[in-house]
């Protein structure tokens, strides 16, 4: 069973994150865990003793509230509460205290909300973007309008480089979906200097897989951002999942502070990020 750290602030704005964690679980097993990252200070004429009862104690007071708030999330949606674990932790550098608990825990994917109508948000701005560079384990971010919804189509943001070893991913991740697939790729020229035998690989590895594919000309004129968002508006998928690092060569532009913060504000389709 895969586990999905599903983070929050108590804002309704992330309850996003919690609802669009909520549906996956309904349509996969996954086993839920809704975190806190709190920052408890501590005055310097505190003795370690006296401190660490007050962050047991504040520590407690935030567990009950983030309990009652996933709660609350679930009766909004018209569901029972499955089982699900809630964690709290102190620290003043949320960032890294997501990823920490995250990949001492063995958790399979990080779930968070992002809003684009505040791009000067640290939570929802530039906390999406240091996690998804930062991270090793896949980040989920949900735009803060997701109200909920089956997933049934799947768009996969592709340059075709690396088809083999993400495909295994992309698929381990939506198979169990019952979701539809569909490949995203922008011709440009670059497309002209692949080799015979490597088109012949990856049409292959498309058929395989029964992909539905969008081969769509890049519009040199307009951003990336720009681009994958008018595909993503004729296609209407449920999520898309893209991949950064091992093909940095063609989305390195995405995942900068600004066009990150783009990015947030245009689209309102959940995106799921492997790094690799």
């Amino acid at each position: 069973m895969n586990k999905i750290l599903v983070t929050t602030d108590f804002s309704s704005n992330s309850q996003a994150a919690i609802r669009f964690a909520i549906q996956l679980a309904s349509q996969q097993l996954h086993h839920l865990t809704f975190f806190h990252s709190t920052n408890i200070e501590r005055p310097t004429q505190w003795s370690t003793a006296v401190y660490q009862s007050h962050e047991n104690s504040e520590s407690t007071k935030v567990l009950r509230k983030l309990q009652a708030f996933v709660a609350e999330t679930y009766e909004s949606m018209g569901l029972q509460p499955i089982e699900f674990d809630c964690v709290v932790k102190n620290n003043a550098a949320t960032d890294r205290n997501i990823i920490q608990y995250a990949e001492e825990n063995g958790y399979h994917y990080i779930c968070l909300s992002r809003n684009g109508e505040n791009k000067s948000s640290m939570w929802f701005g530039s906390n999406t973007s240091h996690l998804i560079n930062k991270s090793h384990i896949p980040v989920i971010a949900v735009p803060s309008n997701y109200q909920g919804g089956k997933i049934t189509k799947v768009a996969y943001a592709a340059d075709l480089k690396h088809l083999d070893t993400e495909l295994d991913l992309v698929v381990s991740f939506t198979q169990p979906l019952d979701a539809q697939l569909e490949l995203l790729h922008f011709t440009n020229p670059g497309d002209e200097l692949i080799e015979p035998a490597q088109k012949e690989a990856i049409n292959k590895k498309i058929s395989e897989y029964q992909l539905i594919t969008h081969f769509e000309k890049l519009d040199i004129e307009k951003t990336l951002i720009v681009n994958m968002n008018e595909a993503f508006e004729k296609s209407k998928p449920s999520m898309v999942i893209m991949f950064t690092q091992q093909n940095r060569s063609f989305f390195e532009k995405i995942f900068s502070s600004s066009i990150s913060a783009e990015y947030a504000t245009m689209s309102d389709i959940p995106l799921l990020v492997f790094k690799k």
